[in-house]
């Protein structure tokens, strides 16, 4: 994309979720949601969401209304706190009303935390008259979730560990077409918040020290794999990542389970492709629903082969995405 332009008023923006293939998972700095180690995600091509920020000084608070619904607790609460930020950047005082769609499940692992993070730095970027560059925008995306730095760009994207200056992501260049086959197993919001897992992970966990150690040494392997366009190689580091993490937060106490009996037998279903000759990957983030990476071409067969695993799952299937895109603006 390019800088977003500054422009005051209102604004709307547009933000695909991102699906972390060597993962982020621990705060090396709650307050500005740095990362404890790099991480690496495909932006999809499918369920954006769309957030548009007005100004209104005659509000009292700020106002969130997500997919029709005005929200209040936790989500109108994080919604202002990102607001008083880009505030402070701005040097303005108005308050904001933010209209928000989610087409991808809220709070279901399904990283709408970053797309609607994303869409949100956007929007209320131009809605504020920041001019900021793709660096900037990611820098502050972070700000609200972690992983909305990502969905700042298209494609395979790398994001940094380190300070407020230098915890950015950017694209990664790669000449491999990916698919992503995503699983929705459970569409309703996880019974443990990732702030709340993740904490608990990196705080009681034995094996977390040996997880970000390992994740750090997976994330220069992707790298390269990525750098000589070894799809397999990709596949294995995905699943293995993923694997690793989740079994950093079974040995949290108490345990940390998104995966369900519905989950595990979808994740040993891509064993089950590959012994056929279709290469899968599964990936999970916090939450039940299961992603499976493989080549456009086989990305059919791969959902078919899972609906007969799981016929009551809701199946997506998308392919590399765009970055966050400014959709209009207006004084």
């Amino acid at each position: 994309m390019t800088a977003v332009p500054a422009v005051t008023g209102t604004a709307t923006a547009e933000a695909n979720p991102n699906i972390a293939l060597i993962k982020y998972w621990g705060k090396a700095d709650a307050a500005y949601n740095l990362p404890v180690t790099g991480s690496l995600s495909l932006t999809l091509d499918t369920a954006p969401t769309r957030t548009t920020v007005t100004l209104d000084d005659t509000l009292a608070a700020d106002e969130l209304v997500l997919g029709g619904v005005v929200q209040a607790a936790r989500p109108a609460e994080r919604v202002r706190v990102f607001l008083d930020l880009v505030r402070a950047l701005s040097g303005r005082t108005e308050r904001a009303r933010v209209d928000s769609v989610n087409l991808i499940p809220t709070g279901a692992g399904l990283a709408s935390s970053a797309s609607a993070f994303a869409a949100l730095a956007a929007a209320a970027s131009a809605a504020y008259g920041l001019g900021l560059d793709d660096r900037a925008l990611s820098r502050l995306a972070r700000r609200g979730s972690g992983s909305a730095s990502r969905s700042v760009f298209g494609g395979i994207v790398r994001w940094y560990p380190g300070d407020d200056a230098s915890s950015y992501a950017e694209p990664v260049p790669a000449d491999l077409d990916l698919a992503m086959v995503v699983a929705i197993i459970d569409a309703g919001p996880k019974t443990i918040s990732s702030t709340v897992a993740m904490n608990r992970t990196t705080a009681t966990s034995p094996f977390y020290p040996a997880w970000a150690e390992s994740t750090t040494a997976q994330l220069d392997e992707m790298l390269a794999a990525l750098d000589r366009a070894d799809f397999t190689a990709v596949g294995e580091l995905a699943e293995s990542n993923s694997l690793r993490m989740h079994a950093t937060m079974a040995g949290a106490w108490p345990p940390v389970r998104y995966q369900t009996a519905a989950s595990i037998a979808l994740v040993d279903a891509a064993g089950e492709l590959r012994a056929a000759g279709v290469e899968a990957y599964a990936t999970m983030d916090a939450g039940p629903n299961v992603k499976f990476l493989c080549r456009p071409d086989d990305a059919d067969r791969v959902a078919a082969h899972l609906a007969t695993v799981d016929p009551g799952a809701r199946f997506l299937s998308a392919r590399a995405g765009r970055g966050v895109r400014l959709l209009g603006s207006s004084e």
